[in-house]
């Protein structure tokens, strides 16, 4: 398979561990390892203990059934453990699709979810998100048009990455509706799961429709992207097995160490997602203030869940970026590396440092003459 560069990648290998204030995160605030055991008595002692052979392919029936919980209608035996999302988005595009098939996916998005696609020979449509006034809309009208006798799978994202669009309960019924109807697959990216403002528990689309796979990772939500552990569930059977069979090409299994923590932090991931929300929230209404007093400049997409946001800025949006972090080290993410028009770029929200980055750029934009 020859496929294009990752240009999210590409620009993170090149940035994000030489700037020293970053802007554009995705992920939510980490731990350590140590601060992780201590949230339950004896941990750290069986930690210790953990036995360092191989695991097994569906990943540790303890981690499965912690994964498990996360959903409605769902058992241990519907998780397939994958090390990272990465691997199971490579996985289930090789699984469903062959040449000539014809995809439908959200965009903007994660570049792995439809150049995956392009790399097996699929055509692909775009359902785009629309900039309103008020933020990013999505119009499941549209999508419902872009459907031919050759579709073969739907992808989704929300809480969406970049824009923080997230789809609602009555956008995620049409869907399924439109996917039962057509008997095509879905494929929905639900990494940041657990971060809605409103407290709302809106379905996983694995809930909703059994020819539907949900991805859910560590990384994102959970802040925890070093342990490099992921998961999809569905309840089509037939998938679920020949994605087993394929991850024997891949990793084969995950790392013994990363499911015993990965294990931990689920049996604790309510306080977790609380404590990353309450970080997103304070970041939040420093947001608000800092877009209401430099308005004429910023188009202010105010996210609807997830850590991560998608503004556009009044001027050639890679000049500013790169200006920013060669004149003060605060990285933002230009949007051409989304191959999106219009001089968009994401703003990360879910680390406890944004304050102070946001007040490099307050300092950037004075020094410049635009603050």
């Amino acid at each position: 398979m020859k496929i294009a560069d990752f240009k999210l990648e590409v620009f993170f290998n090149q940035y994000e561990f030489s700037a020293p204030h970053l802007l554009a995160q995705s992920d939510c605030e980490s731990m350590t390892v140590r601060e992780l055991l201590a949230l339950e008595e004896g941990a750290a002692e069986k930690f210790q203990e953990c036995w360092l052979g191989y695991t097994e392919v569906e990943g540790g029936l303890a981690l499965r059934r912690e994964i498990a919980g996360l959903y409605e209608s769902l058992g241990p035996e519907d998780i397939l453990v994958h090390v990272g999302a990465q691997e199971a988005i490579f996985a289930d595009m090789n699984v469903v699709l062959e040449p000539g098939d014809h995809v439908i996916c959200q965009f903007p998005t994660y570049q792995s979810l439809y150049e995956v696609a392009r790399a097996i020979g699929c055509s692909l449509s775009r359902w785009e998100l629309r900039q309103g006034e008020g933020g990013w809309q999505a119009d499941v009208d549209e999508l419902a048009g872009l459907i031919r006798p050759e579709t073969r799978l739907i992808i989704v994202n929300s809480p969406n990455n970049p824009t923080g669009y997230e789809l609602n309960a009555e956008e995620r019924q049409v869907i399924v509706e439109i996917a039962r109807k057509a008997g095509i697959a879905v494929f929905s990216d639900e990494v940041y799961k657990g971060l809605a403002y409103t407290g709302e528990r809106l379905p996983w689309f694995a809930d909703l429709y059994e020819n539907a796979v949900s991805l859910g990772v560590m990384s994102k939500a959970y802040g925890l992207a070093g342990l490099r552990v992921g998961w999809v569930a569905t309840r089509n059977r037939e998938l679920y097995e020949k994605m087993a069979r394929f991850k024997h090409y891949l990793t084969i299994c995950g790392s013994a160490p990363s499911e015993f923590l990965a294990t931990l932090a689920l049996r604790h991931g309510p306080s977790l997602l609380a404590r990353n929300l309450e970080i997103i929230q304070a970041n939040l209404e420093e947001s608000d203030r800092f877009f209401a007093q430099h308005a004429p400049l910023f188009q202010y997409n105010r996210p609807l869940a997830g850590p991560i946001a998608f503004h556009r800025v009044n001027a050639p949006v890679e000049d500013f970026c790169s200006d920013l972090r060669k004149a003060k080290g605060v990285l933002l993410l230009p949007g051409s590396v989304y191959d999106y028009p219009g001089n968009y770029f994401r703003m990360g929200y879910g680390r406890r440092d944004f304050r102070t980055c946001l007040g490099l750029l307050q300092e950037y934009l004075a020094e410049r003459g635009l603050g």
